[in-house]
Formats: structure tokens, sequence, C-alpha cells
């Protein structure tokens, strides 16, 4: 069996690749960057490019394929959205002064977590990289989260470990570092994420990640960033910090103070609510028309989309920030002009937040810098706009807000910088950097010189040859040019005496030919001066790049800034837009909306065919009980009131035409039936798991929206859960010597019509229905809540409308009508229950056998069912119970108890 025979190059590329056997290498080589043996297959296959072999004539010929060097970015691209890992392998010594086999190295490492190219991301969205750590001796934990393409990082302390997880999924990091061993739950992996498993030691290890975490904020202690008391959470921070540092080899100073998330300072939207009131995305996953952020998104840039996104997931729970960016989005509401003009000079900003980060990294390419030059040639004109008295000079409507002020007054529009690469860049420059072409005239003197050699040479020849010809009065004196002697004067022998400086090279049957020290010398700077421009035009872009990057923090500083402009307007715009209002907020617990609609409902139905709906959760009234036929509107109501409440604490105006808001601390939704098959969860496990831990984590100011709770299960299960759930929440926070009769906020909808009884017998509940109308055998849906239960649940009728056969809606009206009459007859003859409760239950009347005296002892399932107290258990241990039951006595036919 032969063997590969390896050359020093396969030698050198398989030695790095061995340092990186989780990556992907592409090792550069002149033009172009090659892979070899197992990942040449993948790129070739993944990247559809053809896959060839080195020496072809061998035995075992090296599997290869490449990608234009001037490509990378675009084939990267493709590889980090499949999850791969890229490791680029270049050059660090010129060729030319190599002795044997040019020197090469990972310069990077490129991960789905970690990118900073426009081609990697999404303009407005967050592209996170995660780490968390979990210490089950100590139940606590950490996780923390960097948004590397601009140095934002913020993380999360916490005593429960599924709080990390929730967060998790609701920031949907790209990359999840976790230690050694450590498992995610299923579920996890198949969100998208990619889990890298990080040696425990040193990365996770809590000395060197507080070193590291020092020396990269550049404190000196762990105090200014609150962090001390929380090591968890310390080593997670260590962990980002330590990846960071293999995969980017260089300094990370462009990172921001880190922040750690204060629950207290936020209105806390877990994952399953987020998906539930579909904000980001519709629940079948896909974005656009449908969600929340369709209707939402105004933002001019890429900073307020992102700003955006982050108040979305972490609205305040502060009376004083949601006022003051409130009266910022009034000021805008009433300005409809200057709102419009700001929005068209901020239509002139690109993300300046990841352009400085790529400046500062060193990964700017021409285009970035015209990017940035673009966009500080708008804030002069942005500053003017805020600035002035109304744009006709005549002041504004209203008066400007506090929230403006600290923007303003911290302005900076870099003029400096605009200058300098005003001056310095050419308005069409390549797309690489080694390629000359990049500055413009007049730049640099050394530059101007050797761009007046490239691009004007042949008229320095001409100019020369003029020269010698006036001179010397040689008319017919001729330039010339061959491979071998370069530039040359010829002088045939008729055409006169040729000077003294001059040396002839060649004679001919009737001319000489000749060099003069001038012609050589402008030979010599014209053959070299188009090396001698790149060279030097990369080494002034090296420059340039490094005084752009010393601005920085005024980058970030003022990224910031315009961010908050572009939020306040874009809110403004919206509410504009779609005829919103301004909310009333306040400390109390009462709810009131008048004529509210649910935005993204409505944007896809358009107002005209939209119906607004009033909702008064106010005085004693603690839940609603609402019920309605299917396809009335009940989660329609559901989520609008929970949007309602996210958009006010966001500082936004609100879809209604009044709305008086008592502060929420928690939104909490169950809405809809789902299986989690990759758990093994059913609908009604995952519903179960969803309500414990509402009826866990909600307080007093909270906010429930509940949609169907019990329907997974049987008929009297489900009815007996719901029950129990309402009467939880009801009684939640009750006080017997208080005047306040307590419950959690909440909007219960329901098809059991059983629970409307509790009105009147539950403190704080109250019924309401969507109103539904009947007219000559048709039903129509009036969308309004209306005091009340409903009368009917009108399923056969939606049933027709919804297309089902008449043959099978008329057999379904006339067994409805059979059922109706048995019903009728039971009340009326209470007959004996069906031979399975006879046995099952012998304690009951008629459940005798032949013979045997009706005193009979009682069945224990008799004996358990009158000493349960229902006002003391939860709706888990409830259904627990159930199961016991079942598991007891579902196989029992004797009728004495074992």
């Amino acid at each position: 069996m032969s063997t590969v025979r390896l050359t020093p190059m396969l030698e050198q590329y398989l030695s790095i690749k061995g340092e990186y056997p989780d990556c992907l290498l592409m090792y550069r080589m002149g033009d172009f960057y090659e892979m070899f043996f197992e990942d040449a297959e993948v790129c070739a296959r993944e990247l559809q490019i053809a896959l060839t072999s080195r020496d072809k004539n061998s035995d075992n010929p090296v599997p290869m394929c490449g990608v234009p060097h001037h490509a990378l970015p675009a084939y990267v691209s493709q590889l980090l959205d499949k999850g791969y890992k890229v490791a680029i392998c270049d050059q660090v010594e010129d060729p030319k002064l190599a002795k044997g086999l040019v020197k090469r190295e990972v310069t990077r490492v490129l991960t789905p977590g970690t990118v900073v190219e426009d081609i990697n991301l999404q303009a407005k969205e967050n592209n996170y990289l995660a780490a968390m750590f979990w210490e089950p001796e100590e139940r606590a934990g950490g996780l923390a989260w960097i948004e590397f393409s601009t140095g934002e990082w913020q993380g999360l302390y916490s005593r429960e470990e599924a709080q990390l997880w929730q967060w998790v999924e609701k920031l949907h990091p790209k990359e999840l570092l976790l230690p050694d061993m450590k498992a995610p739950p299923r579920h996890v992996p198949e969100l998208g994420i990619q889990i890298t498993n990080f040696p425990h030691k040193p990365h996770f290890d809590l000395p060197s990640s507080t070193e590291r975490i020092l020396k990269a904020q550049n404190v000196a202690s762990l105090d200014t960033l609150d962090v001390s008391d929380k090591p968890q959470l310390v080593r997670a921070m260590g962990a980002i910090l330590s990846y960071l540092a293999q995969t980017q080899k260089q300094e990370l100073g462009h990172l921001s103070s880190f922040r750690p998330v204060n629950l207290s300072r936020h209105l806390l939207i877990d994952e399953v609510t987020e998906r539930n009131l579909e904000i980001f995305r519709r629940l079948d996953g896909r974005k656009g028309p449908g969600t929340l952020w369709h209707v939402l998104d105004r933002t001019a840039t890429p900073m307020g989309g992102r700003l955006l996104e982050t108040r979305l997931r972490q609205p305040w729970v502060d009376m004083e920030p949601i006022l003051s960016n409130q009266e910022a989005v009034r000021f805008f509401f009433k300005e409809d002009q200057l709102r419009e003009s700001v929005r068209r000079a901020l239509d002139d900003v690109y993300d300046l937040e990841r352009l400085s980060t790529r400046i500062f990294l060193g990964r700017a390419t021409p285009k970035d810098f015209l990017a940035l030059r673009h966009s500080l040639s708008a804030m002069p004109k942005i500053f003017d706009l805020l600035t002035s008295d109304g744009l006709d000079g005549g002041g504004f409507s209203v008066e400007k807000p506090k929230a403006l002020a600290g923007p303003l007054e911290k302005w900076d529009s870099l003029e400096d910088i605009h200058a300098l690469l005003e001056s310095a860049l050419a308005d069409t420059p390549p797309a690489v950097i080694t390629e000359g072409g990049l500055f413009r005239a007049g730049y640099d003197p050394r530059l101007d010189e050797l761009m007046e050699l490239t691009e004007h040479g042949e008229g320095k020849l001409k100019e020369l040859l003029e020269h010698e010809q006036q001179a010397n009065a040689l008319p017919k004196l001729k330039l010339g040019y061959n491979r071998v002697f370069g530039y040359y004067f010829e002088l045939t022998r008729a055409s006169g005496q040729a000077p003294e400086h001059f040396e002839r090279r060649q004679t001919l049957a009737n001319a000489e030919r000749y060099i003069t020290p001038a012609l050589k010398d402008l030979e010599d700077r014209l053959l070299s001066a188009s090396e001698r421009r790149k060279n030097l035009e990369y080494k002034l872009f090296g420059e340039l790049r490094e005084t752009v990057a010393k601005a920085q923090q005024r980058f970030k500083s003022q990224s910031a800034t315009l961010a908050s402009l572009d939020y306040w307007q874009a809110l403004a715009d919206a509410a504009r837009r779609w005829e919103w209002t301004r909310p009333s907020l306040h400390q109390g617990l009462d709810i009131t909306i008048q004529a509210g609609r649910h935005p993204a409902v409505e944007a896809v139905q358009g107002p005209a065919n939209y119906i607004p709906s009033d909702l008064h959760l106010q005085g004693d009234t603690r839940l609603l009980l609402i019920t309605g036929p299917n396809m009335a509107g009940k989660s329609t109501v559901l989520r609008q009131v929970a949007i309602v409440a996210l958009l006010a604490q966001i500082g936004s105006y609100v879809p209604a035409a009044k709305a008086e808001i008592g502060l929420t601390d928690r939104i909490f939704s169950r809405v809809g039936a789902s299986d989690n098959l990759s758990q093994g969860q059913s609908t009604f496990m995952v519903e179960m798991m969803e309500t414990a831990r509402i009826l866990r984590q909600a307080t007093r100011k909270s906010l429930v929206i509940l949609d169907e709770i019990g329907r997974g299960t049987s008929t009297f299960d489900g009815l007996a859960l719901a029950w129990a759930v309402v009467e939880d929440l009801c009684g939640r926070g009750r006080k017997a010597d208080s005047k306040d009769q307590g419950g959690i906020r909440t909007l219960f909808a329901t098809h059991y019509h059983e629970l409307t009884q509790l009105e009147g017998k539950l403190p704080g509940l109250r019924n309401v229905n969507i109103a539904v109308k009947e007219w000559r055998g048709d039903i129509i849906f009036l969308r309004r809540l209306v005091p009340g239960p409903s009368d009917r649940s009108y399923g056969i009728e939606v049933a027709r409308l919804a297309g089902v056969p008449g043959r099978v809606v008329q057999r379904a009206k006339d067994v409805l009508a059979g059922l109706e009459k048995k019903a009728r007859d039971a009340k009326n003859f209470a007959p004996a229950p069906p031979p399975s409760c006879q046995t099952l239950l012998p304690g009951l009347p008629g459940s005798q056998k032949p013979g045997q005296e009706a005193a009979a002892p009682e069945h224990p399932l008799i004996s358990e069912i009158k000493n349960l107290k229902l006002d003391a258990i939860t709706p888990l241990e409830a259904l627990n119970i159930l199961g016991d039951w079942k598991a007891k006595w579902s196989g029992d036919t004797n009728t004495q108890g074992d």
C-alpha cells in the first residue's frame, strides 16, 4: 500500500491544520486560498466549486480546491451560514525575501458569532456570541453575550438555570460557549445555535477570567463593572474574551464597558411570550407582515434598528425613562416637517458602529471609508435641523424634550475626520487596497509624482524627446522601445551629428540608436512607478486607517446619539402612519383601553376593515373571563392588550383611541397549542409547563394572557385544571384583613362555559364575551368585547363558514340536537351512571351489584375525593394526583379497593 509523499508545502499545511482541527483551513498561495485533503472535499461540496487534485499522476493524489483571494469574503460567508468555522492562513513574509518556503500563519479564525463584515451580518439585527456557566453546587450561573461587530456586551446573573436557558432562546446567539462536558437542552442546537464546548480550564477559570476582564476593560477592580459578587458571570465573561483572543489574534480595544442586565429595571418578556405575541417572527417562524416589527420598524439606520430590537426585548419598568422617551417621541410626532427632514438626512448615514469596528480592527476596505465619509457629511445637516427654531424659523409647536438636550450637547460631527477623508480618498477607489488608485491628487507630494508618472508617462517621454530635438537642432530625432534596450533615441546618418551626451547602444544599416542619462532615469522611474505607487498607497492607507481608528470612541458615542434620534423618529413615524395615541401611564394596576387595535392584524387587513374593541381591567376586576366562538377574535384581543402594554413601556404611542396603563413588571402568555416532538413533549405537556412557569413567576404587577388552558387533555381533566388555574390567579396575593382582594391581572379566554359560573363566587372575576350577531341563519362576528358570558359556542356555524361540506354540517346539527335532548332528559330523570362508572365508583347510587345491599363500603377513590382540599393544591399537583388515580384504579374491576 503506497503512501502520500508530502512536499514541504503540504507538511506546512498539515502542521498548521493540526492546530485548528475544528476549522476549515484556507491556505494562501499567490492569488488564491487553497484547501487540501478533507477540507477541500467539504469546501468543494458546500461552495459548489471544482474539486481537483495535486500530483494527479501519483497513486494517492491529494484533493484540492481554491478560491481567488479577492472573492474570499463571499465564499467565507457561505461557509459561516452553514455553521463552519474558517481559519485564514496568510503569508506573513514577503515571498521575494523568503529563503525557501514562505512563512505562513493563521491570522484570523472566522466564526458565525465573531464576524464583522456586512456580507455576514443583517443590518438591523444583533449577531451575538454568548457563553454560559452554571455552578450546581452554588445554584448560581451567569450568561454573557457580545455583539463583536459593535463591541457592545452584556450579561445576566441568575439563581435559576432555567432562566439562563430562557435568555439563550430569547437572544438566539449565533454561537454559545459552554464548559466541556456541559450539554444544552436538546432543543437548543435545533434553534440554529452553534454550540462550542470550551475547556473548563483555563477558559472558564475564575482567576484567569478575572485577569482577562481587568485587562480588556482597563479597570483595576471588578467592582467597577458591578460583577465582583457574580463569580459565575465573571467566568462566562472570561470565556468570551478567551475565545476572542484565540480567534481574532489581536487586541480587543474596541469593546465597550460591560453592562450587567438588571432585571428589576426591565419589563421581562420570556421567549415563549415573545413568540406568541409575534414580535419579531410569526408563529410559523417567518419574518415580515403579521409581526409587530414589520409595523413598528421605521428606523432609517442600522444603529436605530438594533436599538429598537433591544428596547422591544428589554422595555423599561421605571417611569422616568419611559416618560423621557415618550416626550421625545411626542416631539417628533408633532413636528412632521422636522421628522421627515431628519429621516431623509439619516438615510445618508451608514452603520457607523460596525464601520468604526472594522477600521479599528484593520479590516476596513476602501468602500468602508467611502461609506464613512458619506455618513459624516450628513452630520452637520442633522445638527442644524435639531438646533433650529423650526424649518421656517417660526419655532416648534411643542417644546423640545429634555431627552434631546443631552445628545445635542455632546454632538460630534467629526468634521476633522470628514475633512481628512474628503482630501484623501478618490471617489471610485478599487475594491482592494493593493492595486493603487486609492487617493486623490494633492494628498501626498510623493504620491503625486508617482501618479504623474503612471498616468502621464508617455507625455513625459514626449517632452524629453522634444527637448532633445530643440536643444540639439535634431528635428528628425525619434524615440523607440524594445525589450532588449528599453527606451532609446534613433538618429539616421543623414539627420545630423549625435551630441556628446548620447551613448551609442546599437548600429543599424542607416541609423544609430542612443540612450542618455535623462532618458535612462525617466525609464527607470516609469517602469518602477506603478509598483512604487501601489506600495506607497498601501502604506498611506494603513496610516489613514490608524488615524481614523484613534477616533473610535468618538464614533461609538455619536453612533449612540444617532441611534436614539432614529429610535424616536421611527416610533413617531409609525404612530403618525397608523394613527396611534399617546398612552397615560401610572403605578396602579388598572388597564383601560378604548378602541384598541392589534397593530399587526390591522396592517394586514387595512384600517378600514379592522374593528377596534374596548377593554377595562380596573377597580376590583383582576381577571376577565373571555368566551366566544372560534374565529370571533379572542386571541387577537388577548395579544393586542399585551402589545399595547409593551409599546407603552418602550416610550411609544399605542394603537388605541385612549389608553391608561398600569406599569407591568412581566408579560406572560400561553396562547395556542404546539407539540415539542424533539423533546418528546406533547401539546398538553408543553401547555402545562408554560402554565406552571406563569403560576410560579407571576406577581401582582404582571400581565397574564391565557388562551384555552386545558384543551390538550380530556374534557373533565381540562376543565378541572382551567378551573384551578383561574382560582389561583384570582386568589394570588389576597389578604384577609385588607380591602384589596388580590389577584393577578389576567385575560383568560376559554371554551369551558362552566367557568362562567365563577363570576360572583371568585372575587375579581368578570365575564365578557366576543359579540356575535345572528342574521337570517348566518353569524356575524362583531369583534368587540361586551359584558357577560357567551350563550353559545357557534361551533357548527363556524365549521360551515370554514367550508365544511353541507351534509356534514347538517349531520352535526342533528347529532347536536340529540345530545342536547339527552342532556335535558338527564336533568329530569337522573339515570344511573354507565357501567364503567358503576364499576369504578361503587359508592355512587345505582352502582351496587344484584343482591348487594345499597350501603356497600365506599370505594377508596371516593374517600380521597372527599378529603381533597382543592384550594390548597396547584394545577400541576392536581395533574399529578389525576395521574396517580389513573395508575391505581384504571384497571380495577373489583367493587372494593385494594
